[in-house]
């Protein structure tokens, strides 16, 4: 089941994203252990939760990046974890297709995302649901002592 995330999911989203936390997905040092979740920037209706059994085991968090009207159509996803018991069982599917559901219900057309390359998995369950590459910044980040590529798609919802 995927919905939209409220103030009590903080516990379990804060432990997913520990558990979660890999230097192939995120640029960000491994997050510290706590309670904290939720912040000024990073506010529950920012997020998709998904639920298997009760329990929480992804998120997705959907914004417009660039808050001016010359942005209004498009949002981002900037920040996507299952957690690793659930994965194969379609949770990440279900929450990117509501990604796009949420996108055009918020009124925009574009939806996008960045992706470091050395994170295939996640790179090729894009591509099915329908992203493209549409740039790479070469060489963006380094990470562990290995420059990675920041992989840029996007898609039409």
């Amino acid at each position: 089941m995927i919905r939209k995330a409220v103030l009590g999911d903080e516990q379990a989203l804060a432990d997913l994203d520990w558990r979660t936390w890999a230097p192939d997905n995120s640029i960000a040092p491994k997050p510290v252990r706590g309670p904290h979740f939720f912040d000024r920037f990073h506010l529950p209706e920012h997020f998709l939760v998904g639920e298997l059994d009760g329990r929480v085991v992804g998120y997705l968090r959907l914004i417009q990046p660039v808050l001016q009207p010359s942005g209004d159509h498009v949002r981002q996803i900037q920040g996507f974890a299952v957690d690793e018991t659930a994965r194969g069982r379609g949770i990440g599917r279900q929450l990117l297709e509501e990604a796009c559901e949420e996108t055009r219900r918020q009124g925009a057309s574009r939806l996008t995302l960045r992706v470091l390359s050395v994170n295939t998995a996640a790179r090729r369950l894009y591509e099915q649901v329908g992203f493209s590459v549409e740039g790479v910044l070469r060489g963006e980040f380094l990470i562990d002592g290995r420059y990675v590529d920041d992989v840029m798609m996007a898609r039409t919802v």
